[in-house]
């Protein structure tokens, strides 16, 4: 299972933060909720590497048959170590663009109250609340659970939807024979 959990954990960890990375490095900062709907449906493709893995395990090393705390246990781990790689990979993005991510996302807040006519006060309030999250985020103690649970619970409910279907062994079965296989050796039997 070690080898399961390493294998498809790594794996997702990437596929959640090199596009992320690339669009922090390389790209302008969208607008907050596009980039949030962007993140989470990247989080959700690479999540389903806790599927497929959880499946390969259980048919490959299991014969096909898992019990539903091992198969989260799987799912668990796998999502464990795509949020660790996850977490190291946005601090590497954050060194490699100047720890500018905090001060560019409070400019596009302020630029969106400004834009939607926010009045004098709750421009006061957005920059103070803006001012202190610098100030927050400047803190790796801070910083890096907050990044972690961005994305844990994301894997941690793919694992447990994982964990309930595949617990089911008729659900996606192993494929012992081809059914062309099967026809033959069971008119061979009669």
């Amino acid at each position: 299972m070690f080898r399961t959990i390493l294998t498809f954990g790594v794996m997702a960890g990437l596929i959640v933060i090199v596009p992320m990375g690339l669009m922090m490095t390389f790209g302008e900062f969208g607008h907050a909720s596009h980039s949030m709907i962007t993140g989470y449906a990247v989080m959700l493709l690479a999540f389903s590497l806790v599927f497929i893995g959880v499946k390969r395990h259980r048919d490959r090393t299991l014969g096909g048959v898992i019990r539903f705390l091992p198969a989260l246990a799987a799912g668990l781990g796998i999502s464990l170590l795509a949020s660790v790689v996850y977490v190291l990979g946005w601090e590497i993005t954050l060194a490699l663009t100047d720890y500018a991510f905090m001060t560019d996302y409070a400019a596009a807040v302020i630029e969106a109250a400004r834009a939607r006519g926010a009045s004098a006060g709750e421009m006061a309030k957005i920059t103070t609340e803006m001012d202190a999250m610098k100030v927050m985020y400047s803190n790796p103690l801070m910083r890096l659970p907050m990044t972690f649970v961005e994305i844990f619970p994301v894997g941690l409910l793919v694992s447990i939807v994982s964990a309930a279907l595949l617990r089911n062994s008729r659900f996606l079965p192993l494929k012992t024979a081809l059914p062309a296989q099967r026809r033959s050796g069971e008119r061979g039997a009669a």
